[in-house]
């Protein structure tokens, strides 16, 4: 297949849904030799908020100090290839078309299709694999116990801060939630967290000690760096990201950090990817929350003009009654993916006291009016959206997706 043919194949499995479980990622990994090689450290990064960010300062400062690394984060903003990367560089599209060629041909043969997910999962173990790489950073994609990353050996465990998001899938309470990304646990490995609330802590002990895990909570912010991701949370992130390369071994050093931490990138989280014109994928209430702490900060009382979206299932009214406060008025419009909400049915969750809005039908109107309007544009909510507005203001081509 063309590197075409083969995303065009791999996206219609997308088709088959989400399907949380072992048994099936574990076939494939095996069946493609994708497990990682003896002596190859494993970072497993799970949570609800911060994840991505935690993940790209992993893998920088490890760069810094030398490793070959494999990055596997989801979802990706404007092109697939975004999820894969070796020491920063994308999967080329000649090597990723060849690769899924032979997984189409591997999934025909299985009783059971393995998912998109599942499928571009073992894509990555496999490259990570072929390029001799010296440590992994896996993100999970949703939840811990049963996502597919936790069927790769983890020798470090990350739990980023863990909020209300997936309950359909994790479950409608802090605890329950908790349990699910404290899943990812391996006994005698390492595991490092952020600070959590009470309920989600008292479950990741309980887990810990179950499994004979060694659980460490961060206490305080990595402080006296700069670090190029803009927020006070970032130091949080960061200070993970070092407690877990510690653990993993790595050799750390001041200069090491200063490097990595000032040269970090992670489009789309408070991203200024134009003088007048942020994104952030502010996609569940405590990312609008740090959204709004991190716009006042950067802002003061100044008002944004608001592009906003997101897609069904999630907690809408909760991240506009966040968001809202910033803005002087309010430009909606549905995601490009099957989940879009209209814009219509986002207004109806907007608080009473939110300043004017308007609806559009695609994202390039709601821009052109934003435009219109003036002020610093704020475009938030769904990661799907961040990804589409990225593609209009770059000319990039995007790969719409829904996972």
């Amino acid at each position: 297949m063309t590197y075409r043919e083969a995303i065009d194949w791999l996206f219609s499995t997308q088709m088959f849904g989400i399907k949380l479980g072992l048994d099936g990622p574990r076939a494939l990994l095996k069946e493609y030799l994708a497990y990682p090689e003896h002596g190859v450290t494993v970072i497993h990064v799970a949570g609800t908020n911060g994840k991505g960010s935690t993940c790209a300062m992993i893998d920088r400062i490890a760069r810094s100090c030398g490793r070959r690394t494999g990055l596997f984060t989801s979802p990706h903003l404007v092109d697939y290839r975004e999820r894969i990367r070796v020491s920063g560089i994308e999967i080329p599209e000649d090597e990723c078309a060849a690769m899924l060629t032979d997984l189409r041909t591997l999934c025909e043969g299985l009783e059971h299709h393995p998912t998109f997910f599942e499928i571009s999962l073992v894509l990555a173990m496999r490259w990570f694999r072929e390029k001799a790489c010296e440590l992994i950073i896996l993100e999970t994609g949703m939840g811990g116990r049963l996502d597919a990353t936790t069927a790769v050996p983890a020798d470090v465990c990350v739990i980023t801060p863990i909020g209300m998001d997936h309950m359909q899938w994790l479950g409608d309470s802090l605890g329950a939630i908790a349990a699910e990304k404290a899943g990812i646990f391996v006994e005698g490995k390492p595991a490092i967290s952020a600070p959590q609330e009470p309920e989600a802590a008292r479950v990741l002990e309980k887990e810990a000690n179950e499994t004979r895990t060694p659980l460490e909570f961060i206490r305080e912010p990595l402080s006296g760096y700069g670090i190029a991701l803009p927020g006070d949370h970032q130091k949080w992130n960061a200070a993970l990201a070092v407690a877990a390369l510690h653990r993993a071994g790595l050799p750390l050093s001041t200069d090491v950090l200063r490097h990595a931490l000032a040269n970090v990138s992670w489009p789309g989280r408070f991203e200024r990817i134009l003088p007048d014109v942020v994104l952030d994928g502010a996609h569940n209430p405590h990312a609008a929350a740090i959204l709004a702490e991190t716009w006042r900060a950067e802002f003061g009382t100044a008002k944004a003009t608001l592009v906003f979206s997101a897609v069904a299932g999630k907690d809408i009214h909760g991240i506009l009654e966040l968001l809202a406060p910033l803005a002087s008025r309010i430009f909606l419009c549905p995601v490009d993916t099957p989940r879009a909400m209209p814009a219509e049915e986002i207004a109806e969750h907007l608080p009473p006291d939110a300043p004017a809005h308007s609806c559009f039908a695609r994202f390039d109107d709601a821009y052109h009016a934003a435009r219109q309007h003036g002020g610093t544009i704020l475009v938030a909510g769904s990661l799907f959206l961040i990804g589409e507005a990225r593609a209009h203001l770059t000319g990039a081509s995007f790969q719409s997706s829904t996972q």
